[in-house]
């Protein structure tokens, strides 16, 4: 159901293929009945998963639900586990270095109806849950949302995150996949992300979702680091789709590289900041 095994679950102490740090760890008394549960891949981001939980917990709290944040901390150096735990969240080691298969180990850790896949780097809005929450609820299987980048980006990425994104994401129906929610029910009956694939992951997540029912993409958005687009150039994007095109490993190092430049001055200003719309 959830694809081949990347890896191998990290094992410590008598829990038998996992190693899970503040588990069963459930927030609020939501007045709805169904359990909210984000599922988070990190690995290397102790620099910036703090501002994403603090975020979270807060847009959660003032959407008034009953939720659970679980960290599928994959194979990190820098402590991320750790400071996932002192913010809150539940943390299951593995070392897939594969989001896919993280993001489903996770998946199998959550007890909620609903499911939200939030990348390490991504803020998420009270709107933007607000809105996806209603949506499920409302009969849909899945969907994502709009998506901002924070701090300054040059100016491809201003025309990518202004112009081009807010066209081609309805149009296509996709979602970014720093932002993805479903039903408990659809993940299981999409079986899952494909763990045959190390990018578009999500693409091929979200068009199994859309066969089962309505998907929507939300006008609401998130915040995404715009760590990536500071640090390569619209050149470098196209490169990098070219050797993806042609079968080229080279081009995962752009998600599965080391990271470079991550600046945290717009963490600190604006990390449960939920920025009105324009």
């Amino acid at each position: 159901m959830f694809g081949r095994s990347c890896g191998k679950l990290l094992c410590h102490g008598s829990c038998a293929g996992t190693w899970r740090l503040g588990a069963n760890k459930k927030f609020g008394e939501g007045e709805g009945t169904d359990v909210i549960s984000f599922v988070i891949p990190a690995h290397n981001e102790a620099e910036l998963i703090g501002r994403t939980l603090s975020a979270m917990h807060e847009a959660v709290r003032a959407a008034g639900e009953t939720y659970e944040i679980i960290v599928v901390d994959d194979a990190s150096l820098d402590g991320t586990g750790m400071t996932a735990q002192e913010h809150g969240a539940q943390v299951l080691a593995v070392n897939f270095r594969q989001i896919a298969a993280t993001r489903n180990a996770g998946a199998r850790m959550a007890t909620g109806d609903l499911l939200f896949f939030v990348d390490a780097d991504t803020v998420v809005t009270a709107r933007a849950i607000r809105a996806a929450i209603t949506a499920l609820r409302g009969g849909a299987v899945g969907g994502g949302s709009a998506v901002r980048f924070d701090g300054s980006v040059p100016l491809y990425a201003v025309i990518l995150e202004r112009v081009v994104l807010p066209l081609v994401l309805p149009l296509l129906n996709m979602a970014p996949g720093c932002f993805l929610f479903c039903t408990r029910q659809a993940y299981l009956t999409a079986g899952g992300f494909d763990e045959s694939l190390f990018w578009s992951e999500e693409v091929s997540f979200g068009n199994r979702l859309k066969c089962q029912g309505r998907f929507v993409i939300l006008r609401e958005f998130v915040i995404t680091s715009g760590r990536k687009v500071r640090t390569h150039s619209a050149l470098d994007l196209l490169r990098v789709g070219a050797q993806l095109a042609f079968g080229q490993r080279a081009g995962l190092d752009y998600w599965y590289g080391p990271r470079v430049g991550i600046a945290t001055k717009w963490a600190e200003q604006s990390a449960t900041v939920d920025r009105p719309r324009d």
